[in-house]
């Protein structure tokens, strides 16, 4: 079963990880853009009301306990960083994915939030594995997955691209040097 949102709160030195809120839905919708979203399965919200659709079903579904949105915030100062999320919850292996704006790419934020919310589900929820599906050509994503032990373990045609599919196991440690 998952904690109300409220009660959950993954922390790192540099990272503050909270369920999406309607707070975050600014910083957030500001930092999509196409090319962030080109190895994603969706594309970017036309506008900001569809937007707003697409985040308040996130906290229905975090309420529902079928998936979690979390924003993940740099510690220090709070500036938002990206989303870090955990679908599929009641699957036997949820999955997990990632998305950092652009101008605070290869600082590792990605590869540290996957492994917080996975250590987190690990732990809290009890979760023995993850799946994480990638674009083929998305190779710094891909990079996240190979970093925490992930194995392809499949390949799929998406509308968008050609993806793989890692299987990450749970009980993930994390060595921030």
């Amino acid at each position: 079963m998952v904690p109300h949102p409220r009660e959950i709160h993954i922390e790192s030195l540099r990272l503050s990880i909270r369920p999406f809120s309607a707070a975050d839905a600014d910083p957030a919708f500001q930092c999509i853009t196409p090319s962030l979203t080109r190895f994603m399965a969706w594309d970017p919200p036309a506008n900001r009301e569809e937007f707003d659709r697409v985040w308040q079903a996130w906290l229905q579904s975090i309420d529902e306990g079928t998936e979690v949105v979390f924003a993940i915030r740099h510690r220090d100062d709070g500036g938002f960083l990206g989303l870090v999320g955990l679908h599929c919850l009641r699957d036997v292996s949820p999955e997990l994915g990632v998305w950092i704006r652009e101008d605070r790419h290869k600082e590792a934020f990605g590869r540290e939030a996957v492994t917080l919310v996975a250590q987190w589900a690990s732990r809290t929820l009890r979760t023995a594995s993850f799946v994480y599906p990638v674009a083929e050509d998305n190779y710094p994503s891909r990079r996240i997955a190979e970093s925490i032990g992930g194995v392809v373990v499949e390949s799929r045609e998406t509308p968008k691209y050609k993806s793989v599919v890692y299987a990450i196991p749970g009980q993930l440690k994390f060595d921030s040097a």
